[in-house]
């Protein structure tokens, strides 16, 4: 059965290249243009995986793995925040919030795909 991954990102080019990327690489891939809309989502739908930039335009991704986290049916959702700045301290804070990964802009595959599979390989170790 494939993941189903959800995508945060309110850069339209960016969300669609990682959707199309993910869905090559035999993924399942539903997307949200702001946070809201994706916090909504991944409690509704409730995917295997969430990808999401920390600088949506409504809600920041912090708050978002926040909320996630609280609710009992999503705080185990292996979840990803992408960034375009890398800071050693900040990484810390998103990884001690709960963050599976913190990944920084412009993404290789590669890196994407070894994070995701760590993430989900703690989810089910974590089960």
């Amino acid at each position: 059965m494939r993941k189903l991954i959800l995508i945060i990102e309110d850069d339209e080019l960016l969300r669609s290249t990682i959707f199309d990327l993910l869905e090559l690489a035999d993924f399942n891939v539903i997307s949200a243009e702001d946070g809201r809309s994706g916090l909504n989502l991944a409690r509704k739908i409730q995917p295997d995986l969430v990808l999401c930039d920390v600088n949506t335009s409504d809600i920041d991704g912090y708050r978002i793995l926040k909320q996630l986290r609280k609710n009992g049916t999503t705080s185990q959702m292996p979840f990803i925040l992408l960034t375009s700045e890398y800071d050693p301290k900040i990484r810390s804070h998103a990884l001690g919030l709960g963050a599976n990964d913190y990944l920084v802009k412009p993404l290789q595959l590669h890196q994407l795909l070894e994070a995701i599979s760590k993430a989900s390989q703690s989810a089910l170790i974590g089960k």
